[in-house]
């Protein structure tokens, strides 16, 4: 898959999402993101990146120290800026703020696209590599390029095979991570099918104690939701309900499931 024309092509449809908010007065809150403002969304995303293209561009090996923000390369001055501690930010949306979102976003992808996959790096999981951190950013700029567009727009749905994507990838890596990180409790056997219906994807995950277990090709769960690829994928992440989706099965699972794979 071409993760780095998708990275590039949704920073661009972030940017031009978020410069609709440019001149409000009131900027305007994003519904999907409790608490945050379109300018909280801006500096949350823009600070990732750029602490994810000093990882690559200097091929850390070790988590960097956190108090060093050099990385961000701020400009001289950020008086008129949103601070995170105040969130939701609904002062005016200053420009060059997007300026500084929009040079991050193209120095990560210049990175994406001239380092090979296999690079090693340092990430939170367990695959430590360059190729981790360019499919966890093309799927979280896809993420927050719909919250952007939904907060001020119309948004536009993800592409069928990145969201198909995106689920494995949840449930591989995201799923397991979200459990430890909040010490989810056990599971008790606990089985969701995930259907596409835009496509042949077919994901069944069984919670067993600790473990995260996925099965493919239409194994039976306690409850199936069946949906387009975007929307499975905006529902695991927790940016639309399942009435959205088709449900059959046991409710009460569907209701356990963001117990068993908490939000960080």
């Amino acid at each position: 898959m071409d993760y780095v024309s998708w990275f590039r092509r949704d920073a661009l449809a972030f940017e031009a999402a978020v410069r609709l908010a440019a001149g409000a007065e009131a900027v305007p809150l994003v519904p999907s993101c409790p608490g945050w403002s379109v300018s909280d969304l801006v500096v949350h995303l823009g600070t990732v990146q750029r602490y994810v293209a000093r990882l690559i561009r200097e091929r850390l090996v070790e988590q960097p120290d956190g108090t060093d923000l050099a990385f961000l390369e701020l400009p001289a001055n950020t008086a008129a800026w949103p601070r995170p501690e105040n969130a939701p930010n609904r002062a005016p949306l200053p420009a060059g703020l997007i300026d500084w979102f929009a040079d991050g976003a193209g120095a990560l992808g210049s990175l994406f696209g001239s380092r090979g996959p296999g690079e090693r790096v340092w990430t939170w999981s367990r695959e430590q590599t360059a190729g981790f951190w360019l499919r966890m950013q093309t799927i979280e700029m896809a993420v927050h390029r719909w919250d952007a567009e939904n907060a001020l727009a119309a948004a536009r749905p993800i592409e069928a095979a990145l969201a198909a994507a995106a689920v494995s990838q949840t449930f591989e890596v995201m799923a397991p991570g979200r459990r430890a990180m909040r010490q989810a409790p056990p599971g008790a056997g606990e089985r969701y099918r995930f259907r596409q219906t835009d496509g042949p994807g077919d994901w069944t995950v069984g919670f067993d104690g600790d473990d995260v277990q996925l099965e493919e090709g239409g194994v039976p769960g306690d409850i199936e939701l069946a949906g387009s690829a975007s929307d499975l994928m905006l529902f695991l992440w927790q940016r639309i309900p399942a009435d959205r989706l088709e449900v059959k099965g046991d409710r009460g699972a569907l209701d356990r499931y963001f117990t068993l794979v908490p939000p960080v």
